[in-house]
């Protein structure tokens, strides 16, 4: 089902989509990057999907249409390679609850965050070393 409006909010980092149907979905961008359909996300085949973490803060920078059935989210973390299907705009849409979950769930087991790293810190021994 192709949707009738998308808009980006960017204040929110929501993309909101308008279906036919009366359905309205707001997507968080850390929803669509850790779930983005490209190779570097998913892998090349099954059991190689790569885990995607301190996407807490990222953003949608672009919306650009791919042909009439797609468009691909163009991230201010440089990830621009996802196609974005309607039929998988769809999908992420109705199911965001239950993969939302799935992927908290992978991110605990894996020992991993949300939030990404901190830059620039500067590790300090505050325990005197022995001679």
């Amino acid at each position: 089902m192709t949707p009738t409006d998308i808009k980006l909010h960017k204040k929110t980092a929501l993309l909101e989509l308008t279906y036919s149907d009366g359905g309205i979905y707001s997507l968080p961008a850390e929803f669509l990057r850790v779930y983005s359909p490209s190779a570097e996300v998913r892998g090349h085949g099954q059991g190689q999907e790569v885990l995607q973490v301190g996407k807490l803060n990222v953003k949608i920078d672009k919306i650009e249409p791919v042909g009439h059935y797609a468009v691909r989210l163009r991230f201010d973390d440089g990830h621009d390679t996802g196609i974005y299907s309607w039929e998988y705009l769809r999908e992420l849409a109705l199911q965001q609850q239950t993969m939302w979950d799935e992927y908290l769930n992978r991110l605990r087991k894996a020992g991993e965050r949300r939030e990404p790293l901190a830059t620039g810190v500067q590790v300090v021994n505050i325990m005197p070393l022995k001679h």
